[in-house]
């Protein structure tokens, strides 16, 4: 059988505001804050990781927190992230919600083949909840101020925009061995939305790429993302990867030990941050299930510096 990726992994982005950015994921989308840790190339910023009651792989969105300028937008970025509820009836529920806490969504029709509501968070990250009855079983947070049956199941699907196709969908199929299942017309302007699927598919699978030639070239910041990362099952599985990514002519990081998974960073020909990363150990590794979040973790490199990191991290809480 071929290589495969099974879906997305995380999606990490960018706040400049860490305290609001925790208030609005916990408080008000009802997630659960999974990791509260520091980026482990710029240990001054905090990573701070949400997902669902159990930080199942999948689930996960991160923000590493950066006193920066609010993103440029444009192509060869990540445009907009996926957000998986079950039903109609839940969006419904999510956009009275989202009404209710101040902030503003689209109305809910069929986008690129979900049924989806629109809305930004405070710092203009872009989200599309997307109605997947198809999903398995959830994992809904005990504590969230959300109902168990209206919490977000995870991530998907990921959109990203660049400015040519060819390129970035020759590694997306002949590298990445994803599929090219559907195309949609572009809503907002012109051109076109490629879905490419991973795996078993649907909307945890996929990862959409909208082409718009006519854009400029975006700047990161806050309100942008960062990278997206898709699932491999184990080190075994990621060193395969490490192997086709290198065969292929591709620049990449090598193996990265990141202690909650370990890593692959590369970037597609348009200037996209892809990363793979293994499901495992996960987050549970140097914190109880039932705790995750509460304190700093550090990863054990990092722990005899623990005094001087926490000396420069702002309270968040």
């Amino acid at each position: 059988m071929a290589l495969q990726l099974s879906g997305i992994h995380h999606l990490t982005a960018i706040t400049a505001q860490a305290r609001e950015n925790l208030k609005f994921y916990t408080d008000v989308l009802g997630m659960r804050l999974i990791k509260r840790t520091v980026n482990q190339d710029d240990t001054t910023a905090y990573h701070l990781f949400y997902g669902d009651g159990i930080a199942s792989p999948g689930a996960d969105l991160t923000f590493f927190d950066w006193p920066v300028a609010r993103e440029r937008r444009g192509t060869h970025s990540i445009v907009r992230t996926g957000l998986r509820v079950r039903t109609e009836d839940d969006l419904v529920w999510w956009k009275q919600h989202l009404k209710e806490k101040g902030i503003e969504s689209g109305n809910i029709k069929e986008r690129f083949g979900f049924l989806s509501l629109e809305f930004e968070d405070p710092e203009g990250q872009r989200f599309r909840m997307v109605a997947d009855p198809k999903a398995g079983e959830s994992h809904p947070w005990e504590k969230s101020p959300v109902p168990a049956e209206r919490q977000i199941l995870g991530l998907g699907p990921i959109t990203i925009s660049v400015p040519k196709l060819d390129r970035t969908a020759y590694v997306l199929t002949e590298v990445m061995n994803m599929k090219e299942v559907r195309v949609h017309p572009a809503r907002e302007r012109t051109g076109e939305v490629h879905v490419f699927s991973m795996g078993d598919g649907g909307a945890a699978a996929e990862l959409h790429v909208a082409v718009e030639p006519d854009l400029p070239f975006a700047g990161q910041g806050a309100g942008g993302a960062h990278h997206v990362a898709f699932r491999t099952t184990d080190k075994d599985s990621l060193h395969n990867w490490i192997s086709r990514v290198t065969a292929a002519g591709l620049r990449s990081s090598g193996e990265v030990e990141r202690y909650y998974f370990t890593s692959l960073y590369f970037r597609e020909p348009n200037g996209v941050l892809f990363e793979i990363a293994t499901d495992g150990p996960g987050f549970a590794v140097d914190e109880p299930l039932e705790t995750l979040g509460e304190n700093l973790s550090l990863p054990p490199f990092l722990e005899p510096n623990r005094a001087a990191i926490e000396a420069n991290l702002k309270p968040i809480d």
